[in-house]
């Protein structure tokens, strides 16, 4: 039986992949797992597979004819979540804007390089309620990130948050701060029976940045053959509410 989750990108199971995998083994979700460096194989994508997750997953892994198969699989009820990183969207090596699969993702990818390095105040901003966010609190917490990709959400789309970029000085009074930039962060869509997602950011350092800390309390979690965490609760909670959403089908 394949597990329900096929998880591809961020390098490797013990070293960036340590992350998301170290969340989806704390909450128990089942998951497989294929490496940046390791070419897919449609043997891998069973029946019982619910959610596809591409994060720094280069497209030139990929043939067509396989993601052609990967858009119908969406098409009938399986969820897809691409996840930040120089080798998604567009990104250093992702070019996801020159495949298939950018018609079914719920933003618009650039056609040149999308990367946003941040080192001034990047904050999280929500733009609506909606049930990947239960049980956080992004008025009274409000995290910050330190990188992400650059799109634009489709007019069939919903942006659920946003990044907030600020410039920062020390003036007379102190720090001042100007908002000068706001980009989708996070945005939901459909494409037939599956649900779609986009997080423009990473889940994992560096552009992930102080997110990885976000919350009130910190977990520890480890998936077999991964790196050891120790992650802000919030932040484990926000992908797994968020990997849970994207597993739910009409079919």
């Amino acid at each position: 039986m394949k597990s329900n989750v096929l998880y591809l990108g961020d390098t490797a199971i013990n070293q960036q992949a340590s992350y998301l995998a170290g969340i989806m083994s704390y909450y128990n979700i089942a998951f497989d797992y294929i490496g940046s460096d390791e070419k897919f194989s449609l043997e891998k994508l069973g029946q019982d597979t619910k959610l596809i997750i591409i994060s720094d997953y280069p497209s030139a892994n990929f043939t067509p004819e396989q993601i052609d198969t990967i858009i119908e699989r969406v098409k009938s009820g399986a969820g897809i979540l691409m996840i930040g990183g120089w080798e998604s969207f567009t990104g250093l090596g992702g070019d996801y804007g020159k495949t298939r699969l950018s018609e079914i993702l719920p933003v618009l990818i650039k056609d040149s390089d999308d990367r946003i390095n941040q080192s001034d105040p990047c904050l999280v901003k929500k733009e609506i309620d909606h049930e990947i966010l239960t049980g956080l609190d992004l008025e009274n917490d409000v995290p910050v990130i330190g990188g992400f990709n650059k799109v634009e959400t489709k007019d069939s789309a919903t942006t659920i948050l946003s990044s907030q970029r600020f410039k920062a000085c020390y003036g007379k009074s102190g720090f001042e701060f100007s908002l000068y930039k706001t980009a989708p962060l996070l945005a939901v869509g459909e494409f037939g029976l599956g649900r779609t997602a986009a997080f423009t950011s990473d889940v994992a350092p560096h552009w992930v940045g102080p997110f990885v800390d976000w919350g009130s309390s910190r977990i520890t979690a480890q998936a077999d053959g991964a790196e050891a965490i120790e992650v802000g609760n919030s932040y484990a909670l926000f992908f797994k509410n968020l990997i849970e959403w994207l597993c739910w089908n009409k079919a």
